[in-house]
Order: C-alpha cells, then structure tokens, then sequence
C-alpha cells in the first residue's frame, strides 16, 4: 500500500509560511489519488524540546489541529492524528536510536546549527541544547517508518531528515533482514517552499517577519502594509518580476488577476494600491477558512473526536509494523 505521510510541529503563530510551504501542499497531495494511504499527524512530542508552558503546549496542538481541517484536509480519507497518542512511535525511536552512530546526530542539521550559533554568542558550544534537540532525527525517523511510509513530502532543508530515516532504516534491514522496515524517499516541495516575510527573508517566528494566517480582517490589513517596499513614485514604473507584494500575491491569486496587476506595475503603481490588491487576494483566501478555524477552536469536541477517530486507524497500522519489528530485532 503506497503511502503518504507528512507533520507539522505545533509551535504556535501559525503563518502564510506554513500554509504554502507545508499545509497547502500536502492537502493536495492526498487529494491527488497517487497515494492509498496518506497520514497527517501533529508532531507534538517534537514541540517538548522548546514549548514550557502545558496551557500554551495544549492551545498548540488545537490551533494546528484547526488549521489542517479549517483549510480542506480530508479527514474521512486521510489519517489525522495527534503523535503522542500513538505510543509505539517512543518504543521505535529506542530501538532505533540503539541502531545509529552519534556521529549521525553529531552532523544534524539541528544539532550543528545551534551548535555554530552558541559558538559565534561565546557560549559553550551546548548550552541550551537539550537531549530532545539532539535526538530530534531519530523521533523523526521513527514518525516515518512506523507507518511504512513511502514517500515524505519536505523542502529542501529538510531533506536530511528523511535521509536519516532511509539510512537507520536500511541499516536496520541489513541486520535483522530484508523487509524490516521500509525504506522512505523524499519529495521535495518545490512550489511555495520559499515563501518570503515582510522584510524578504524566508517567513519566521525567529525573524518576526511572519504574516499571520488566523488575523483578523483588520490586523491581516496592517500586517500586510508592514510589507518593505522602496521609495519609488507611485507613477514610476516598477518590475512585477522584483516585488516581494508580486511574489506573494502570485501564490493567492488567479492568473487573470496576476496578469491584470502586473500590467499595473508596469504602467506605474503606489505601493499602498498594490499591498491593498494583496489583501483583497489574501483575504478572500482565507476568510471561509477563517470562519470554520474560529469555531472549532470554540468546538474543540468537534477536534478531539476527528483525532481520536485518525489515532484509532494509526493505531492499527503502528501495531503491525512493531509487530513485524519486534520480533524481526528481539525474536518476541
């Protein structure tokens, strides 16, 4: 059974980033009909490694859980799952952190780069830097091979992640046997991976440059004029090709209405016109989404009863594939 599996750690301030470069893509992925089996899960445990708070950690979980169903995921077809509730997925990642070299997490991306930053502050090169972060890939690697995943959807910074799993997964076969665990590929994400932030860096919590997805009418408008922009006359022509508004509104619009706009670049645009253009796409996009967001955050029943629905089908997955593992690695 070809399967599909994607997650999304719940973080909070969930942003157009996240939409595009994540969300968006894998709904239509499943939406596809290549795949016969495809799992969305939320990377819960994943958010341990950073989020202190229990009353933030919940709120987290039901925010993101909102997003993916608010947004068009198909949860009678697809499997949707909270990850923590799946407790074989904490069995595996012991047993396959037993099968993989440090020098694998050494060479983390997530690992490495704290490392480099606590380096360039003049701080010991740990510090801040708890077990979870270290062994993030491994958790991960046991995300994906537990359900027998396929193919993972990523952008190309996260490539190594799969990488990981192929590699501890392929190990693992070559101890214990062929068929032990599936060996999953990546897909990268190529359309909307990239997606800028109000200043044009990618959009993130850590530049605080992020448009937020969940704003209201009022709030999404203001953040939208935050957009940096040059100092160029509004009669003055512009390149709809160089524009961070441009960019965006590509990913929103139709392309009647990115023609029609870039036509209006080129003729001569205020920046105040074009972000107000931005808007009306951006808003229109999300406003039946918005509205069904806003009540299940004020139904969380509604949410607890499609994850408890999605855990129960994960459930019966998780325990064929750790059947078929314990025994191939314990004999039991």
């Amino acid at each position: 059974m070809k399967t599909i599996l994607t997650g999304i750690k719940p973080t909070g301030d969930i942003h157009l980033g996240n939409l595009l470069g994540a969300i968006r893509p894998a709904i239509e992925l499943s939406k596809s009909g290549e795949y016969e089996r495809a799992l969305y899960f939320i990377a819960d445990a994943h958010a341990l490694t950073t989020v202190r708070d229990p009353k933030a950690y919940k709120q987290y979980v039901y925010e993101i859980a909102a997003t993916w169903i608010a947004l068009g995921l198909d949860t009678t077809k697809a499997i949707f799952f909270r990850q923590s509730d799946i407790k074989e997925v904490f069995e595996l990642a012991w047993m396959l952190s037993c099968m993989t070299p440090k020098g694998d997490m050494n060479r983390a991306h997530s690992y490495k780069d704290r490392v480099q930053k606590n380096k360039e502050d003049g701080k010991d090169q740990d510090q801040g830097i708890n077990m979870g972060l270290y062994n993030y890939p491994v958790l991960m690697s046991a995300d994906i091979l537990l359900y027998d995943t396929n193919d993972v959807p990523v952008g190309k910074d996260q490539i190594q992640h799969v990488e990981i799993a192929r590699s501890i997964a392929g190990r693992c076969n070559e101890y214990f046997g062929e068929g032990t665990l599936v060996e999953p590929q990546e897909i990268i994400q190529k359309q909307g991976a990239y997606i800028p932030g109000l200043d044009g860096r990618k959009m993130s919590k850590s530049y605080g440059n992020i448009i937020p997805l969940w704003a209201s009418e009022k709030k999404l408008k203001k953040t939208i004029n935050k957009i940096t922009t040059d100092s160029s006359a509004p009669e003055e022509p512009k390149d709809p090709n160089n524009c961070l508004i441009m960019e965006i509104y590509r990913l929103f619009a139709s392309s009647e209405q990115v023609k029609s706009l870039e036509q209006r670049y080129r003729e001569g645009i205020g920046w105040g016109y074009a972000k107000a253009e931005l808007f009306e796409v951006v808003n229109a996009y999300l406003s039946g989404p918005r509205e069904k967001f806003n009540y299940l955050m004020e139904n969380k029943n509604e949410i607890d009863n499609v994850l408890l629905d999605g855990a129960s089908k994960a459930q019966a997955i998780a325990d064929e594939t750790m059947q078929r593992v314990r025994k191939a690695v314990t004999g039991f």
